[in-house]
């Protein structure tokens, strides 16, 4: 998968596409998923162009992939997220990802099943 600066993510980064903000800094957006797999569904993406999180390890400097770690922290405290917290990272299509921009699931907010997500 190569990175499509057309993607939605991409957009929203533009400010093309409204979005749900619920963290930002200068590496990361947070943002609520439009189709939510558990009662909190959040995704956080880099504001770097990386398809996935082997692209951003690969690729990224290390301030970057840093900020993506930091700001995904910074999102679970902005939710006050104390009961727990699943994080999901896909990919690659065989795990699923369907947005080849990097983005992180935080799902929460109830006792969560195996297969959510």
């Amino acid at each position: 998968m190569s990175y499509d600066s057309n993607n939605v993510f991409a957009k929203i980064l533009r400010h093309e596409i409204p979005n749900t903000t619920v963290y930002e800094d200068d590496f990361v957006l947070a943002f609520k998923d439009i189709n939510p797999k558990a009662k909190i569904h959040v995704l956080v993406i880099p504001k770097g162009a990386y398809v996935d999180f082997q692209d951003l390890l690969d690729h990224a400097p290390q301030s970057e992939i840093d900020g993506f770690l930091k700001g995904i922290l910074a999102t679970v405290h902005a939710l006050n997220l104390t009961n727990g917290y699943r994080l999901v990272l896909n990919t690659g299509k065989d795990s699923g990802q369907e947005v080849p921009h990097l983005h992180a699931h935080i799902l929460a907010g109830e006792k969560l099943c195996v297969n959510q997500l």
